[in-house]
């Protein structure tokens, strides 16, 4: 058939890849060189190796490396109506949310926003319990390793989990995404700069995009101006600061006559920033 692998094409990369191998690597810094001269030969490409380095990546990552603190937490309460809650659904746009009680220690489930569209269409609302709804939350301490967290969600179906520290309180969440982002790395989109480049126009020069890693010094030049580069160095750290936490897209902000849209964020750090002057 059209789609059937070429038997032959696929024992000529085995072989290729088997010269790689030839000598064995003693430790896992000399195979990710290894790899890494494979890749200059062309053996695959650069996204492959970026994969690979990224599988290794979270064998050694802990869950409190990557979660999202709880102080971020985007949550709805348990004695929220179903009008109460969707202001909060709609805002983030999530798909699951913690459902908490008292306080955010007390995590009574996780609310599917599909789960939710039941309730909404149904006329009479009154009688709404949401525990009649909630699934039961996934609870991992918080030095669980990713790889095994990612094979948890695998095997359990779950696509969040709710992060508890040594004591049993709740430290975070994180979610099979943010597992799956430290291997393959962000989506790209039309709004990606080339490897090289910080600062781009957009066609209309109505605004820039600004990678976040941009130093402050190189930013100052581009635009003239004087942002102090003595406590941050990037301008994606000056515009945290300014934030007072790790922005999501689409939130903005202002420093001086600049705006600062966030474009590209995960859960630890920002990526791309729009900036506009006013």
């Amino acid at each position: 058939m059209g789609n059937t692998p070429d038997p032959t094409s696929q024992k000529n990369w085995l072989d290729r890849l088997g010269q790689v191998f030839s000598s064995e690597p003693k430790d896992r810094e000399e195979l990710i060189m290894i790899l890494r001269e494979a890749q200059e030969r062309n053996l695959f490409d650069t996204s492959a190796l970026a994969m690979i380095e990224g599988v290794f990546q979270v064998s050694e990552l802990q869950v409190r490396d990557i979660m999202i603190p709880r102080s971020q937490m985007v949550v709805v309460e348990e004695e929220d109506s179903v009008q109460e809650m969707l202001p909060t659904i709609i805002e983030s746009a999530h798909s699951r949310f913690p459902v908490i009680g008292d306080s955010r220690d007390e995590v009574v489930g996780i609310l599917l926003a599909k789960d939710l569209l039941r309730v909404l269409s149904e006329q009479n609302q009154s009688d709404f319990n949401i525990r009649d709804i909630l699934r039961p939350a996934f609870i991992v301490p918080e030095s669980k390793r990713l790889n095994i967290l990612l094979n948890e969600f695998r095997n359990t179906r779950n696509h969040m989990a709710i992060i508890v520290d040594e004591y049993g309180g709740v430290a975070g969440l994180v979610t099979i995404e943010d597992v799956l982002e430290q291997i393959v790395g962000d989506i790209t989109d039309e709004h990606d700069l080339e490897e090289d480049q910080y600062i781009k126009y957009s066609d209309d020069d109505q605004y820039a995009l600004v990678k976040a890693l941009t130093p402050i010094e190189d930013f100052n030049e581009y635009f003239e101006t004087s942002f102090d580069d003595d406590e941050f160095d990037t301008i994606g750290g000056l515009v945290t600061h300014k934030f007072g936490h790790v922005p999501k897209r689409n939130e903005a902000t202002h420093i001086d006559e600049f705006k600062f849209e966030v474009i590209s964020a995960d859960s630890r750090r920002l990526h791309l920033l729009k900036v506009t002057r006013n």
